[in-house]
């Protein structure tokens, strides 16, 4: 037995919450995957995607891990965590790095 997923005809209509208006579906769709991209820039200006790897640009103190980062440190497969300024990352010995984008540049 296969089930059907519902799908929004052109004439059905969502309430949007941002403009407190009905609008159509399709404008609804166009309107969410719009706003869903953050662009995420490195202190140079390039644009940063998952995956990419990132060079410190300044030594950087770790709370809670006692240890500094030295400026030249390479950060391999970054992501990104929805936020224009933060990247997370993983590095030796310390979980759950989280880094600015203002001190990493693309490599």
């Amino acid at each position: 037995m296969c089930v059907e997923e519902p799908t929004m005809a052109d004439d059905d209509y969502v309430y949007d919450e941002a403009t407190g208006e009905w609008i159509s579906a399709a404008d609804a769709t166009a309107n969410s995957a719009a706003t869903d991209t953050v662009e995420v820039r490195d202190s140079v200006g390039n644009l940063l995607a998952d995956g990419d790897q990132v060079t410190l640009i300044k030594d950087l103190t770790v709370k809670g891990a006692g240890q500094t980062l030295k400026r030249g440190t390479l950060i391999k497969s970054i992501r990104l965590t929805g936020d224009a300024q933060e990247i997370d990352c993983k590095f030796d010995g310390i979980k759950g790095l989280v880094l600015r984008a203002e001190f990493v540049r693309k490599r």
